[in-house]
């Protein structure tokens, strides 16, 4: 078995994947690499097909592009290791830091999540920053969390617990999803302070203003669901 399952869910990132590949293929552990291309059209789906022979990648190809919630999903039912983590295509993160939050999980934790805001926090618009603090705030206080950065793209969680939350998101609340399933689940969320490099719209950022909205009805949906989330029962921590 693997340490670590490193899941990545790729739309059109042809010009940064192969950078990141090579650096999560040198991080010194044993991991195995999960990318899940969503149909592509800027020939990332092709050249990931001329990759399948490398060491300890497994290429799955969406048939239909279902959302980047539905691609870490369908990682996360894939995972084989003892860990896993998501990790996006784009350079915005150091996966070097990966390890950080494994040695933290290894110390103890189910649930280990990179922090962009532990640290100096990253130049985005005034707007952005008060939709992304407001949603911190709304979540610390339904989920009784020390959390600061809910959206991050680094979770790394125990595999056999990511696996036993009933996850239903499709689109980027799934990173919301996680994080409330796992404090339905009564799972502790701990964070690391990570490097965190935003990239604009202009360079493929795919975020747009809307999805705010899609995180807030995630957050207040998944506390009055009624379900906790499949492992464990009710908020601790």
């Amino acid at each position: 078995m693997s340490k670590l399952s490193i899941i990545i869910p790729v739309f059109n990132e042809r010009a940064t994947l192969p950078a990141v590949l090579d650096r999560v293929a040198a991080l010194a552990v044993s991991a195995e690499i999960l990318v899940i291309d969503n149909v592509s059209t800027d020939g990332t789906r092709e050249w990931l097909l001329e990759q399948t022979a490398r060491p300890g990648l497994q290429v799955i190809l969406q048939e239909v592009n279902r959302g980047k919630g539905h691609s870490v999903r369908r990682g996360i039912a894939a995972a084989r290791g003892e860990w896993l983590v998501i990790q996006d295509a784009d350079l915005e993160y150091r996966p070097e830091e990966l390890l950080d939050l494994l040695a933290v999980a290894e110390a103890g934790h189910d649930a280990v999540f990179g922090s962009r805001l532990l640290r100096d926090p990253p130049p985005v618009p005034w707007h952005h920053a008060l939709g992304r603090d407001f949603l911190n705030l709304v979540f610390r206080l339904l989920y009784r969390a020390r959390v600061t950065d809910v959206a991050t793209c680094y979770k790394l969680i125990r595999t056999t617990v990511a696996q036993g939350l009933r996850l239903t998101s499709l689109g980027f609340d799934l990173d919301y999803e996680l994080a409330c399933r796992l404090r339905r689940a009564g799972v502790e969320i701990v964070e690391v302070p990570i490097t965190y490099l935003p990239r604009t719209i202009a360079e493929g950022k795919k975020l747009r203003w809307t999805d705010g909205f899609r995180a807030l009805r995630a957050v207040l949906r998944y506390r009055c669901d009624g379900s906790s989330g499949g492992v464990g029962s009710g908020l601790g921590g």
